[in-house]
């Protein structure tokens, strides 16, 4: 019997990879994995030379000691060792990593990449074999040195002011800033009031009558502002005249979508199947890194998941054609693919993210998938066979009815074919069928039924969801796809802000750190300063940036920065603050503690006296309805709020602060509002300056 030995070594990082990788080789190759990141900067201190060009301190990562020892028996008995590791700055890090940590500087090492995990592509990438590339490590250096001083330098500050384990992050700060800001925009916002009105028109012999939207003049548009303007607007309708004055035929086009990117399948999956961002990359990571399908083994059967880009390679065009001509018809398949021109920077030469291979379908992987992984990549392969078709085509008319000077608009929108439709509908596609009477024409006789005004109120923005802040991130330039998912995983778990019916609230802990950050460390949670630092990491990546130039440039700052906000904080006396309330076990005086929920009445003779109590921060206002304290109050999940201390018994209830003054037209209490007050009696509504009174 003789015994083939493996005389290459591919290090892959994840140990899911291996047997499928393996298995594509055969028996020359010994594929093995890093289980992620080898070194890293130590947790114990801030493990950068500050004094020497800013050096990083890497040590082997605890618990990765076994991983290294079994790596260099492999590296022994290899010729050539192939570095595998994924295919972005991170990855690359990890490559250049392995190299030092074992000492493969005199050996035969090659990177490789691959997008996919397909014997084809991973043959393939044996053929395109590299150096590593220095500038993609250095990026990924500059970003984990920046990570890392803002980290240690402002979290201990906040540590010492609030008084718990809090942290801050060079993205997170911001991310939160960017949730608060929208939250006091929510506050301040006041309703305007505007109707809309709409015309029912009757066809001789036609059954179903024609809606139509009030436009205003034939030669401008108006709006309607009050119920004085529509009962004016309403006289002169009726009994007018009414005739066709247009009507208009056209046809519309429905483009397709995009594949997917990192961040437009986050948003997608949270639309559609309610997935956090961490549970969409967990499961997305489990399809690339390979399924175990029935018949045939190990596959990985989406390409990799950490791209910003929506190219496609010319085999998966190809083959994305034959398939669609073949499965659904010539007429669906589009014949040339239009990218997305954009300004913005693309991270990597990746694709977007698609099946590996089209033919691949939901339905017959279904057996092999969980139900969630089923449904992510039903929603993968739905987008992607969708982007390689033609567009659906409408057929629309729009009619316009004049009457005593006065317009009303009808449009309505029939598809003739499903494009890319007969595949995929987003949420926004769903559209709203109004049907025309088929012979409308000028001659066409009409007669009012009725008119139907509506009264709406102008909305605020709406709170940010884990969807709409990772839409926010990537328009604004900060984070990268790898980087959206940990961020908002983070600001969850500190609880500065909570998840409530999908929306992000920030809570009474998150506005405090948001406001020490803002008044200490301003470029830190200013979003064009983090942005411009992304753009420069870009840079670092392309070769025109050195990293430690962005490094010793932020360094100097951010330390000054520190220096002041530990002076400021020395003048603030950081003791127990004292609270009114008295301990009603030992009579001791009660104070005021944070904890991982925001503040509480603690006991000052811990251990011997565990006594704890709500704390409920009196505003000086008496209740409307009981007259006794309104205090701030927080919900089940931190949201704050403006109670009755009274509560249950009382169920007074605000989310804005109530003043101390009285509206003038009905009497009910006044809310702040930014620098307004509103009447808290929605059906009254009268606003007026804070200054007027």
């Amino acid at each position: 019997m003789v015994i083939v030995m493996a005389k290459y070594l591919v290090v892959v990082e994840s140990p899911a990879k291996v047997k499928t990788i393996k298995k594509f080789l055969g028996a020359n190759y010994e594929v093995a994995a890093s289980n992620g990141h080898v070194r890293d900067l130590p947790k114990s201190q801030l493990g950068v030379d500050v004094e020497h060009d800013y050096e990083p301190k890497y040590i082997t990562i605890r618990g990765k000691g076994d991983i290294l020892a079994n790596l260099r028996k492999e590296v022994k008995k290899a010729e050539k060792i192939y570095l595998a590791t994924d295919p972005d700055r991170e990855g690359e890090a990890i490559s250049w990593h392995l190299l030092k940590a074992l000492k493969l500087e005199d050996k035969k090492v090659y990177r490789i990449t691959f997008n996919e995990i397909t014997k084809n592509a991973v043959k393939e990438s044996l053929k395109n074999a590299r150096e590593i590339n220095m500038d993609l490590v250095d990026a990924q250096q500059a970003r984990r040195v920046l990570d890392r001083m803002v980290g240690y330098r402002i979290s201990p500050l906040l540590w010492a002011k609030v008084k718990r384990g809090l942290s801050a992050g060079r993205v997170q700060s911001v991310a939160l800033r960017i949730i608060c800001d929208r939250e006091e925009e929510i506050n301040e916002f006041i309703p305007e009031e505007y109707w809309t009105l709409d015309g029912v028109f009757r066809i001789p012999g036609e059954r179903k009558p024609v809606m139509a939207k009030y436009y205003g003049k034939k030669d401008s548009k108006v709006s309607i502002a009050s119920k004085e303007e529509l009962d004016k607007v309403i006289k002169e309708l009726k009994g007018a005249e009414y005739k066709v004055a247009e009507v208009k035929k056209g046809e519309r086009m429905k483009k397709p979508p995009l594949p997917f990117t990192t961040s437009t399948l986050q948003q997608e999956a949270s639309k559609v199947l309610n997935f956090s961002t961490q549970k969409t990359m967990r499961l997305a990571q489990q399809l690339y890194e390979g399924i175990d399908i029935k018949g045939n083994g190990t596959v990985g059967i989406i390409t990799y998941l950490r791209t910003d880009s929506t190219r496609v390679s010319e085999e998966a065009e190809a083959l994305a054609k034959e398939y669609i001509e073949k499965e659904y018809g010539p007429e669906y398949a589009a014949t040339a693919v239009k990218e997305k021109k954009t300004d913005k920077k693309i991270q990597d030469a990746h694709e977007a993210i698609r099946p590996t291979d089209i033919s691949r379908t939901p339905v017959q992987m279904k057996d092999s998938l969980s139900r969630d992984q089923f449904r992510l990549y039903q929603l993968i392969w739905k987008r992607f066979t969708a982007s390689r078709m033609n567009p659906a085509k409408y057929e629309t008319t729009s009619v316009k009815i004049d009457g005593n000077g006065h317009r009303f608009t009808v449009s309505a929108s029939k598809e003739i074919f499903d494009g890319f439709m007969s595949v995929y509908v987003q949420e926004d596609d769903k559209e709203e069928s109004n049907t025309l009477v088929k012979g409308i024409d000028k001659d066409t006789e009409l007669r009012l039924e009725d008119l139907d005004g509506k009264q709406h109120f102008t909305q605020p923005a709406p709170h940010y969801t884990e969807a709409s802040l990772v839409r926010a991130l990537e328009e604004l330039g900060i984070g990268r796809p790898s980087t959206y998912a940990p961020t908002i995983t983070t600001i969850l778990a500190r609880r500065y802000v909570v998840k409530e019916n999908k929306n992000l609230y920030v809570t009474e802990l998150g506005e405090v750190v948001n406001h020490m950050m803002k008044e200490a460390f301003p470029s830190i949670v200013d979003v064009n300063f983090t942005a411009n630092m992304e753009a420069l990491l870009d840079g670092v990546e392309e070769g025109t940036v050195k990293w430690k130039t962005i490094i010793s440039n932020f360094y100097p700052d951010l330390e000054e920065a520190v220096q002041n906000a530990e002076k400021e904080l020395e003048h603030v006396k950081i003791s127990d603050e004292l609270s009114d309330e008295v301990c009603d076990i030992c009579g001791r005086q009660m104070v005021i503690k944070y904890g991982p929920h925001g503040r509480f009445l603690a006991c000052p003779g811990f251990p011997e006296c565990r006594n704890t109590k709500p704390y409920y921060e009196k505003i000086g206002i008496a209740c409307p309805e009981c007259g006794k304290d309104i205090v701030l109050k927080k919900t089940k999940k931190g949201r704050r709020y403006y109670g009755c201390i009274d509560n249950p018994e009382c169920g007074f209830m605000v989310w804005q602060k109530p003043s101390d003054e009285k509206c003038e037209q009905c009497g009910a209490i006044m809310l702040e509002k930014g620098n307004k007050l509103v009447c808290s009696n929605e059906k009254c509504g009268h606003v007026v300056n804070k200054c007027e009174k």
